[in-house]
């Protein structure tokens, strides 16, 4: 029984400290911090929701996450100017008009004629600067996006930086699902606590 006690206060440490790392998350990032692209770049991401500045999308070289028809998302290459050759932040962008071009773009025009206008008819809407505001992306997601890339622009000879940064656009910080845990883990710490028999102490004889 104390066994079972003992493995059930474990598994409650871990969700508080689940619980606890979103709800640290979710505290740090209320509203998103502005940054030029290019001094993410250099310093990296200061915090994970964010808001970037003077980005110029690459839209020729996106990718499809999916790689057919019918496509959910696209991993929009971000350049500090029109004319850079290399990149180190791409964004994951789910937005519906964006993702109507991509489609028209690559799965509907058939001669460079028809794309050269298309790109030259869209050119605000694809060319930039833009803001894009999104979470940075970590953990698995981020090493299975940048793997996939880096595999992708080894194949088509992109030139892309080994250290690139992720960002999810559109995404929020939730902490609903850090609450949940940190109060599933108290009520259930109160159980056991409640449970908990204290050692007799033995009598002593006078």
């Amino acid at each position: 029984m104390k066994r079972f006690r003992f493995t059930f206060l474990a598994i409650c440490l871990v969700l508080v400290y689940l619980g606890w790392s979103d709800v640290d998350l979710y505290l740090r990032n209320q509203t998103p911090l502005t940054i030029p692209l290019a001094e993410l770049e250099r310093q990296g991401a200061p915090r994970e929701l964010l808001t970037i500045q003077e980005a110029y999308p690459d839209f020729v070289e996106a990718i499809s996450t999916s790689g057919s028809v019918e496509v959910e998302a696209v991993l929009l290459p971000l350049k500090r100017s029109p004319d850079a050759t290399e990149f180190r932040i791409v964004a994951e962008t789910r937005d519906p008009k964006f993702l109507e071009l991509f489609r028209t773009y690559y799965f509907v025009l058939e001669t460079e004629k028809e794309r050269t206008d298309f790109l030259a008819e869209h050119q605000a809407e694809l060319v930039g600067p833009r803001e894009i505001t999104g979470v940075v992306v970590t953990g698995s997601v981020a090493s299975g996006n940048r793997d996939k890339l880096l595999k992708l622009a080894k194949e088509i000879g992109l030139p892309i930086s080994n250290d690139v940064i992720f960002i999810s656009e559109g995404k929020k910080i939730e902490a609903i699902r850090g609450f949940f845990f940190l109060g599933l883990a108290l009520l259930a710490l109160v159980k056991i606590l409640s449970q908990w028999k204290k050692p007799t102490q033995p009598v002593v004889n006078q």
